[in-house]
């Protein structure tokens, strides 16, 4: 690690940023003494950092992992967001990682317990947060269940970010086939702290999730320009209530926020499309909460499994909203006169073509100022919703 952090290697390192790593990688050396692959990662790695990680990328003699411990850890922007959700004296940080999480927790707690199995990971890190003046970040190696029976210690929070890898290293999305298995572990957790947050990944079901846990009183759905990024599930020791979902959509203009309490749904009303429509973002779409922005907005479904919204009137919504300019059956004589040739954006919601298939039927092509949504009506009707973006 002391070779990489010399001034020629930096210099070569940032002098290389963004440049092809298989590229290079046909070039020599030019730190023979060096593991050439060892300098390449160097390059990949701050390469990613740069828009996901800018205070590691802003900050001299930073050391960094692997390519992929650098894609699966928090971003900056979601590690912001989820470190002003909670506060207090003492946390400990289970599956510390690169440590993005534990950094920006530790500016809302007095002191931080950054804890990493890989003894290599953690000693990269605690540099990191010297380069860094992370001075109440304590870093331990080690496997988590027993740094935390050394400790003994009662803490605020226990945060915890399951690896989604089983022993096969495959994809999981179950909690019970994380490490560490956090339902499992549940009881033992609250030996230590009476408030967990946990990380899960974004392909969780929510009602799966509510499942294999215990005493959630909040699961936040995180999402950066219309993709969601990461679910979050605050557990309180002997919370028995319903959960509330908060959702939050960011970008650059603007963070779009809903919520609603599990199981506690109003009146739901149903119409045939109005002036306007509105399609929720990826987070609301997420949360399953699609009786709850009826009611709540006071807008009225198109059909029970459409998730499209109408209104007469225009009103400000957490996603994308348009002015319906016609309403077609979806019959090969309307298709041919209005769409056949043409340019439209298509999406589909509770329809029975895809849109590839579609796109190919009447050969339509991509881009374009003219929105279409290809659903189902109240009675039951197949139509084709065109539309101007607003």
């Amino acid at each position: 690690m002391k070779e990489l952090l010399s001034n020629d290697v930096q210099r070569y390192i940032n002098n290389n940023i963004g440049v092809s790593v298989s590229k290079l990688a046909l070039q020599k050396n030019p730190f023979p003494k060096l593991d050439w692959k060892e300098i390449l990662n160097q390059i990949e790695a701050k390469t990613k950092s740069k828009d996901k990680l800018p205070t590691w990328f802003n900050t001299e003699s930073i050391i960094y992992p692997s390519r992929i411990s650098i894609e699966q850890t928090s971003s900056e922007i979601t590690a912001l967001y989820k470190s002003k959700l909670i506060e207090g004296s003492k946390l400990i940080d289970l599956t510390g990682g690169f440590g993005v999480d534990a950094f920006y927790f530790s500016k809302r707690f007095s002191n931080v317990f950054h804890c990493e199995h890989n003894q290599e990971l953690s000693e990269i890190v605690t540099h990191n947060f010297r380069q860094l003046k992370a001075g109440n970040i304590s870093c331990i190696s080690g496997k988590s269940e027993e740094i935390v029976n050394h400790l003994n210690e009662q803490f605020d929070w226990i945060y915890i970010d399951p690896s989604r890898r089983n022993n096969a290293k495959g994809k999981v999305f179950m909690l019970a086939d994380c490490e560490p298995n956090v339902p499992e572990l549940l009881n033992f957790y609250f030996g230590f702290s009476s408030k967990i947050l946990i990380k899960t990944a974004p392909l969780l079901d929510l009602t799966a999730g509510l499942k294999e846990l215990k005493n959630v009183s909040s699961i936040h759905i995180i999402a950066i320009e219309n993709e969601v990024k990461e679910l979050l599930w605050e557990i309180h020791q002997g919370f028995e209530g319903n959960p509330i979902v908060k959702t939050v959509n960011m970008s650059k203009h603007k963070h779009e926020t809903f919520e609603f309490t599990v199981n506690k749904v109003g009146e739901v009303m149903y119409s045939k499309p109005e002036k306007y429509l509105y399609e929720p973002n990826a987070a609301v779409m997420k949360s399953g909460g699609f009786d709850e922005v009826a009611t709540q907005f006071n807008l009225k479904k198109l059909h029970l499994h459409s998730h499209l919204y109408t209104s007469q009137n225009k009103i400000d919504f957490c996603g994308r909203v348009f002015e319906i300019t016609n309403i077609i059956p979806f019959h090969k004589t309307e298709m041919k006169l209005h769409l056949e040739n043409k340019k439209a954006n298509i999406t589909t919601r509770n329809f029975p073509e895809t849109v590839a298939n579609i796109r190919k039927k009447w050969k339509i092509k991509e881009g374009g100022n003219l929105y279409t949504f290809f659903t189902t009506d109240i009675q039951n009707n197949k139509i084709v919703l065109l539309c101007t973006k607003i």
